[in-house]
Order: structure tokens, then sequence, then C-alpha cells
């Protein structure tokens, strides 16, 4: 009966939560409210109105009605809303991928909101990045954004120039997190994109490995072949490759050089920068930093790509 009892009442408790909480005020022992006491103090005078609400008089021995903590309560609620501090603009991790900047946008208080000048450990650093590091705080390289940023601009001149003679960009991400940019980036160049691990041979073995398959050919103007795809084609090799995280990637990077497939890569202080052949120095384990190289660089291969398109159009 006890058990039973205890549900019933939660039951009609869940159903007014507002009204078991205003009666909780008022029946409190130690509540102001529950001895008919106003905060703040106010004249005694019955039916005064003061800014919209009548007040009565406090009388110890006639405490207030239900109705009057209700409407106490709408009244400090509508005074005191409009106090606190309000956060404007925040970080929004999907803008960078969704609307990512331009090349020409680059600046460094950009890259320094993004976290892309902290490097590693000093017990953990790449002699071969002496000359992008700017100094040492606290026992950790801080990248220089001055290189930062030189570096970035001619990467995406690079991914530009590619995409406007209608070469294939692969983006290439596998750490958690970065296939939402990587995948933005391939749509706006019309390329590839990679979050999975690599698999061994998928170039210098692709045969093998990937097998043959249907081919899409595409005109200058990104329109497809109308005879339709190549069927039992060779894979097709990228002609540009951006690595997001090469320490995990370096068997790809290894193979895109044994064929002679130029690279970007952004590298941090504990990364050998000879891995790639355009590397920015940067802080790969940043999401925002890795969104933000990822979305400048699909910007600047959009850009390619549509001049490409336009050219070939007026050619017509």
């Amino acid at each position: 009966m006890i058990i039973r009892r205890a549900l019933i009442r939660g039951s009609r408790l869940m159903q007014s939560p507002l009204r078991s909480f205003v009666r909780g005020l008022g029946t409190h022992p130690q509540s102001d409210l529950s001895q008919g006491k106003h905060l703040p103090e106010h004249s005694q005078t019955p039916g005064n109105p003061e800014n919209g609400f009548k007040k009565r008089p406090i009388d110890e021995g006639n405490p207030m009605t239900l109705k009057d903590e209700f409407e106490m309560l709408q009244k400090f609620r509508k005074s005191t809303g409009t106090l606190g501090t309000r956060i404007a603009p925040h970080y929004k991790p999907h803008a960078a991928a969704a609307h990512p900047p331009a090349p020409q946008d680059i600046t460094l208080e950009l890259l320094l909101a993004a976290g892309a000048h902290l490097g590693h450990s000093t017990s953990l650093w790449n002699p071969g990045n002496q000359r992008y590091i700017f100094g040492i705080r606290q026992g950790i390289h801080i990248i220089s954004l001055e290189q930062t940023a030189a570096h970035l601009r001619r990467a995406a001149k690079v991914v530009e120039g590619v995409a406007r003679n209608g070469g294939l960009v692969l983006f290439v991400g596998s750490r958690q997190g970065q296939d939402r940019c990587v995948v933005e980036a391939a749509k706006r160049a019309g390329g590839c994109h990679l979050f999975e691990k690599w698999v061994p041979g998928t170039i210098t073995n692709g045969s093998r490995i990937v097998g043959a398959g249907a081919v899409i050919e595409k005109d200058f103007s990104d329109r497809e072949n109308p005879k339709g795809p190549i069927e039992n084609a060779d894979p097709i090799r990228p002609d540009l490759v951006v690595c997001l995280n090469p320490l995990e990637n370096y068997i790809m990077l290894h193979e895109c050089a044994s064929t002679n497939i130029p690279t970007i890569g952004v590298i941090d202080t504990d990364a050998d920068p000879t891995w790639v052949t355009y590397p920015i120095p940067a802080n790969d384990d940043s999401l925002r930093c890795t969104q933000l190289i990822a979305g400048i660089l699909g910007r600047a291969a959009e850009a390619g790509r549509l001049a490409r398109i336009a050219k070939a159009e007026t050619q017509l």
C-alpha cells in the first residue's frame, strides 16, 4: 500500500510540475513566501498598482494564496529574464567546412584562432622543421604563422592550377572528425576523398588491389561522355593528393613519391617535411586547423574548376 501511494503521488506530481513547484515554495517552513512576505518589501496599501502589479498588505496570519504566488513568480521571471551574459558569436565546428574562406582571405588572426601555431613538445620535434618554428613556449614549439600563411597560399595556387587543367585531386583525412571537411572539399573540387585507412598498394599495385572497373569520361565542361563509362578499365591515379594527417598515411605518401604524384600535407613539428612535395607547417591535431586548411584548398580547387568550365564554354 505504501509503494502504491508513492507511485500515485509521483504521477500526480508529474502531471502538474509547475503547480507542485509553486506549492512547494508556499509550504516550505523557512520560505518567505509561506509567511506572506513579499521581496522586496512594498507599501501595505491594498490595491496599490505599481508597475502593473497589484499588491496586497503583508499579514503574518494570512499567507499568500497560490494565485498570488504564481503572479509573483511570473513577475520575477519577467524582470530577471533579460539579465546575464549573452555569448554572441561562438565557434561553430561546421562553419569552416560548409562555408570556408577563400585563399585571398587568409590572415594571421584566422590561423591563430584555429590553433595552427601550436606544435608538439620539444622532445618530439623533427629537425627538418627548424625553419618553420617561431619559438618555444612552456616546452612546446610554436609554429610561425607567417610561414603557415605563405605555404598555404602556395598550396592553394597548386590546387587551383591542377583543377584548372582538368586534373583529379584526392583529399585524404583519416582522423576522427575530418570526414566532413574532406568530403566537402572533394565536392567543391570535383575530385575524390578518402577518410578511411589507406590500403597499401592502392597506387603502385592498383590493378590487383582495386581491380578493373568502370571509368567515367568527362570533358573540360564536366559533361560526361554520352557513350557511357568505359568498362573493365584500370584504376585512375590522382594528379594531386592533399593529406591532412601525414603521420598515419606515410605509406600512401611513399607510393605517391614512387609514382611521381605531387602531394600536399599538413606538417606538424613532429613530422618530416620531406615526405610531401608542398608542406604546410601547421597543427595537424587541431580539428579547427585541418577544417580550415581543407576548406581553403577546396575553395581554391573550386575556383580553378569554374574557370576551366567558363573557358571551355566560351570556346565552343
